[in-house]
């Protein structure tokens, strides 16, 4: 979950797309009790989920929030259940006990914030124990502000959340879902735009978003080229230059962390 970049939502009461989903390779399924199930279909989405996950699926759940009637019945039903690899709880803010539900449900919680009040709080709920990571839910955040889901409108509030995350020592953030389904290009210049800002997963709407968000967030061949040479370079310790540029220590330290995210083997670093 800590490492996790690719999160694909599939809706609770249509589980014969379950397998198919854990077959895309994304790292998380999350399995969706709140927006994408009607409320007459709760109990039925609930129902399959628990079935799925009893019978060998592994996935995150999102429930629905701590605020609404189903929240309590999605709880119980979701303890001691053994495919249960992590809970995603929506409209996070701060009046939460989060640590009360991992240890109920004895897995990690990914806080989704999607509220002015959330992203004011932010720093609190990434500090709780309970917290494994944020998860920015920018369309309802935009909603609830009045505004546009524009870059430059969720500027404050992305930054903010990567700033809190840092903080409190937890991954980077997972960024909210891209709604243009068949362009590639425009999701994988999204993940690319979030990667830039300190965000470090991305929620997914649909199968054909996981290899195109999978192949933005690792490392291009000439980033990890470039970041071998500046490795390479500063092995002698002295103050080099590479292409023009000094190399400093954060210059370094970034070049370490391309070669690490690219699965590339690093000289140790004391």
């Amino acid at each position: 979950m800590q490492e996790a970049t690719t999160f694909l939502f599939v809706p609770g009461n249509r589980s014969d797309r379950f397998d198919k989903a854990l077959a895309t390779g994304a790292d998380v399924i999350v399995l969706d009790l709140e927006d994408s199930v009607a409320r007459g279909d709760k109990a039925t989405a609930r129902t399959e989920v628990v079935r799925w996950l009893s019978e060998g699926g592994r996935a995150c759940v999102r429930v629905n929030s701590v605020g609404d009637p189903e929240h309590i019945g999605d709880v119980d039903a979701l303890s001691d259940l053994p495919g249960l690899t992590a809970v995603m709880v929506p409209k996070a803010d701060d009046s939460v006990r989060y640590l009360d539900l991992r240890q109920r449900l004895r897995c990690p919680v990914i806080a989704l914030i999607e509220s002015a009040v959330g992203v004011d709080r932010s720093g609190v709920i990434a500090a709780d124990p309970g917290v494994a990571r944020l998860a920015f839910g920018h369309l309802d955040y935009a909603v609830d502000l009045g505004a546009e889901p524009t870059r430059i409108a969720m500027l404050h509030a992305r930054s903010q959340l990567v700033l809190a995350s840092r903080v409190a020592n937890k991954p980077g953030p997972v960024d909210g879902v891209t709604t243009a389904l068949n362009d590639g290009a425009v999701l994988a210049d999204d993940v690319r735009y979030a990667i830039e800002l300190g965000m470090a997963g991305k929620l997914l709407i649909h199968p054909s978003q996981v290899e195109p968000s999978r192949t933005a967030f690792h490392p291009s061949d000439i980033a990890v080229a470039h970041a071998r040479k500046i490795v390479d370079a500063a092995a002698s310790g002295a103050a080099v230059r590479v292409d023009g540029f000094m190399v400093d220590a954060p210059v370094l330290a970034r070049a370490h962390a391309v070669l690490r995210a690219a699965g590339a083997p690093t000289p140790h670093v004391d």
